[in-house]
């Protein structure tokens, strides 16, 4: 580990839906080496987000006093995030956007998490659905970084990468993504196949490290993900940082 910390741009505490007090998930994200970032869930849809302008000024507050970054993960498909005012938004160091739910073009939303896929669906239907809210996202949402890129519904994600992902596919993810300024997570929760994040890096996307950790073992666990950054060449000190990159 060199003297710059990795950054973990992903954790998450008991104020949403983590088991760590968000001091206790500081303490153990830099016994890791690691700086911590809390951006836990401001979303209506997740169970135990946080669902109200209130309780995100509350959750702000809250967080504001220790040393780390402060973010959120809004769902684009929710709602609450185009409803904070200003005065909330601002307080945020950067924002991370996450697409738990796949827009299929004829008002139905298959959420990244439902049991199965409506009976009939393609999986070509259902990556075209998936890329085209991409594409929606990447234009309509003030974020700085997209989480886990490659969170794909659970039965499509355990099929091998190059059963479900090409080379024009990824093109149209890296393509959004750096038109918009928005950084390409990799998670070490839901990994990313190399492919694409060479071709993110490839296409100038700036590359964030994530743990989406919710429990003590979890947090500011970004073995995979740096060991893949550095594997690609990239250097620690080029990871996105939003106090040396900026924020939206």
């Amino acid at each position: 580990m060199t003297s710059w910390q990795p950054l973990d741009c992903h954790a998450h505490t008991t104020l949403s839906d983590g088991v760590l007090t968000p001091e206790q998930l500081v303490e153990r994200v830099r016994s890791r080496g690691v700086r911590p970032t809390i951006s836990d869930h401001v979303s209506t849809d997740i169970a135990l987000g946080i669902k109200t302008v209130a309780a995100a000024r509350d959750y702000l507050d809250a967080i504001e006093p220790l040393d780390v970054y402060r973010a959120a993960e809004f769902c684009y498909h929710d709602t609450l995030w185009r409803e904070l005012p200003p005065d909330v938004t601002d307080r945020f160091t950067h924002r991370i956007g996450s697409l738990h739910a796949v827009d299929l073009g004829n008002g139905e939303w298959v959420h990244a998490f439902q049991p199965a896929l409506p009976s009939g669906l393609t999986l070509a239907a259902y990556m075209e659905g998936f890329l085209t809210t991409l594409e929606r996202f990447a234009s309509e949402m003030p974020v700085d970084i997209l989480g886990h890129p490659t969170l794909l519904h659970s039965s499509v994600r355990r099929l091998p990468h190059d059963e479900v992902w090409t080379e024009g596919m990824e093109e149209r993810v890296v393509e959004a993504l750096h038109a918009a300024g928005i950084a390409f997570e990799i998670s070490s929760r839901y990994h990313p196949h190399e492919r694409i994040v060479r071709r993110a890096m490839d296409h100038g996307v700036r590359i964030s490290l994530g743990s989406d950790g919710h429990r003590d073992e979890q947090v500011g666990e970004i073995s995979f993900s740096l060991a893949l950054a550095r594997a690609l060449g990239i250097a620690d000190a080029d990871l996105y940082d939003p106090a040396v990159h900026g924020r939206k």
